[in-house]
């Protein structure tokens, strides 16, 4: 009997509530300062679009965003470190942008940590336009940090 190889199964689904102890362990494993518990059952309870990823049922990372009055707004975009690079996250941002032109936004926009240069290759390669700069915005470890405000018209 010979052995067969398959592809993980990989799914996109809503988050779930039950779903947070999962995305919360994530969220510390890859940043250095991590949104807090509340932010995100705030954001399900609101209806943001929270949705996760999954491989063979294991949740492997998440993306939530916001849409009104005509703009989405990515708030976080994280796959667990051991998948980073394997283009999960380019494949989180297709699902959120799909979203988003669903809701009748025309415009995308977010924020990346001026350091972070694999994500802000991601969103340049998607067709995001670097548009201002937000001095100070993030916590870093040696005080703050400038964010880079990006925008993608839909």
């Amino acid at each position: 009997m010979s052995a067969i190889l398959q592809d993980p199964m990989l799914q996109f689904r809503p988050m779930r509530s039950g779903d947070l102890p999962a995305v919360q362990a994530i969220e510390r494993r890859a940043y250095s300062h991590p949104w807090n518990p509340g932010i995100f059952e705030d954001c399900l309870r609101v209806g943001y679009c929270c949705w996760v990823c999954e491989i063979d049922q294991a949740l492997v990372g998440y993306g939530i965003m916001s849409v009104a009055v005509g703009e989405a707004h990515i708030l976080n975009l994280c796959m667990h470190p051991e998948r980073q690079g394997q283009g999960l996250g380019r494949r989180m941002l297709g699902r959120l942008l799909t979203l988003a032109r669903e809701r009748h936004a025309d415009t995308a926009f977010l924020e990346v940590r001026a350091s972070n240069l694999p994500a802000r290759y991601l969103y340049e390669s998607e067709g995001f336009n670097e548009i201002g700069n937000r001095r100070g915005y993030y916590p870093a470890a040696r005080g703050r940090e400038d964010a880079l405000v990006y925008a993608k018209a839909l």
